[in-house]
């Protein structure tokens, strides 16, 4: 059996883009006339065997009934206004890590007034959401208990909204001990990395709870996820996937409240992950809010190679911009302020 896939492709921004969708000639992606697109692409997948083809929208009455159905159904879904961008049009999602040995930052702020400190500083550079994790799940990392990981983020999970009540509170943890005991602190997000598939409680924590949950992808355990990973097709290996971790969601009374989440650098190489970048607006199709993660990661390395940088600042941001010029609106990052920057200047000039 054939399965169809459509991503939303050829965007345009600003003044041309809202005059593009006044004469239909383009279409508003997530409900955002500031941004359109007049094409698609057409992935079909028959077993192992992948193509696609890129047409104009106005060629899609032209299509076979067998794929116009979906193709329409699709683009329903990518010019739906994504309900958690209603005030804003990006997120900026601050990462705290309360551990000894996350990769980029372990160790700097896993004690409570630096944590504390660092919250504070994240939210006034910018950060609409602070996600704080207390176990690290860095490629070859070591699994520990629930009891150490929620001691080193209870102290601050407990403070976060008598101190910061406008901010978004994200909790990354497999656990679901950890899970309960943030849900009782009011957290707002649960961002699991294994999609709820490491700790078997974890699901029913979260049933029916009035919370965002990310569906995160990754490939095998932060154990193993670097040893070789393989894919079909890695973009529509990951749809396939969101489209079933979704599924399983749809009888919780809050199912509408998730986020998708590719995993750039969980269970990917270098190949894997440019790919994903790339065509990473095939989700819109999915239907919900996308948050990504490139903040720091090997890839950035991978292609700059003697110009790596400690904190690869310049690569995080270039990805971030090129994310951004796709539709994605939520992002994960450790240099809160100078991604903020980024953004700030990068829409000023695309939306004029």
């Amino acid at each position: 059996m054939i399965k169809y896939y459509t991503r939303a492709c050829n965007f345009y921004y600003g003044s041309l883009s809202k005059k593009l969708v006044k004469t239909k000639n383009a279409l508003p992606l997530c409900g955002d006339k500031r941004i359109s697109f007049n094409q698609i692409e057409i992935f079909s997948k028959n077993k192992k065997k992948v193509t696609s083809k890129i047409i104009n929208i106005k060629k899609i009455n032209f299509l076979p009934k067998s794929i116009k159905t979906k193709v329409v159904k699709d683009i329903k879904k990518i010019t739906l206004k994504r309900k958690f961008f209603n005030k804003k049009n990006h997120f900026l999602m601050g990462i705290l890590n309360m551990t000894p040995d996350s990769f980029s930052d372990g160790g700097k702020f896993n004690l409570k007034k630096k944590a504390i400190k660092r919250i504070d500083e994240m939210i006034k550079s910018g950060a609409d959401i602070i996600d704080i994790g207390g176990e690290s799940t860095r490629p070859g990392s070591k699994i520990i208990l629930s009891e150490i990981e929620w001691k080193r983020v209870e102290m601050v999970i407990k403070k976060f909204k008598k101190q910061f009540s406008r901010t978004l509170l994200s909790i990354d943890t497999r656990k679901s001990l950890v899970m309960r005991n943030s849900i009782k602190y009011n957290v707002d997000i649960i961002n699991d990395v294994s999609c709820f598939k490491f700790d078997r409680e974890s699901i029913k924590t979260i049933k029916n709870k009035n919370l965002w949950k990310v569906v995160h992808h990754m490939q095998g355990t932060p154990q193993t996820m670097q040893i070789d990973p393989k894919y079909q097709h890695v973009l529509l290996d990951i749809y396939d996937f969101f489209e079933k971790e979704v599924a399983k969601l749809k009888k919780d009374k809050f199912q509408d409240k998730i986020i998708l989440d590719p995993g750039i650098g969980f269970g990917k190489n270098l190949k894997h992950n440019l790919m994903i970048l790339n065509k990473i607006s095939i989700f819109h199709s999915l239907g919900f809010p996308i948050l990504i993660g490139t903040s720091r990661k090997r890839f950035i390395n991978q292609i700059s190679k003697n110009f790596d940088t400690k904190e690869r600042l310049g690569g995080t941001l270039s990805s971030v911009l090129f994310s951004l010029s796709q539709g994605i609106n939520i992002f994960r990052v450790h240099n809160v302020k100078e991604i903020k920057q980024g953004i700030l200047v990068f829409e000023t000039l695309i939306n004029r």
